[in-house]
């Protein structure tokens, strides 16, 4: 989609720092992180958010890179956070499927 930010990277037209990527997802830096480590695990193909997936194959594409970021940069040693967040109210901002990878400082919880 010509207007999604996150297909414009995937396609190379926008600039992103990617850390991971495989025919199916990328993993890049968050522009605005929330955390000192603030991924975001998208998928390639353009699925508008959680809800809309219909191959449930991409959340174990999905969890594999998260899983391969995590271990190579020993995220797990300490604990990550994921974030999915669908819809407006949630306050997904990109219509494009995507993760949110935090680490790097003590969360709270509850969140939100």
């Amino acid at each position: 989609m010509a207007d999604c930010v996150f297909c414009r990277i995937i396609e190379g037209r926008n600039k992103a720092e990617i850390v991971y990527e495989d025919d199916d997802i990328i993993i890049i830096r968050d522009l605005f992180p929330q955390a000192p480590v603030h991924l975001l695990a998208i998928t390639r193909e353009h699925i508008p958010s959680a809800d809309k997936v219909e191959n449930f194959d991409i959340w174990a594409k999905l969890m594999n890179g998260v899983t391969i970021i995590a271990r190579n940069l020993e995220l797990d040693k300490q604990g990550y956070r994921l974030v999915v967040n669908c819809g407006r109210q949630a306050c997904q901002s990109v219509d494009h499927l995507h993760v949110h990878i935090l680490a790097g400082r003590q969360f709270r919880w509850p969140p939100g």
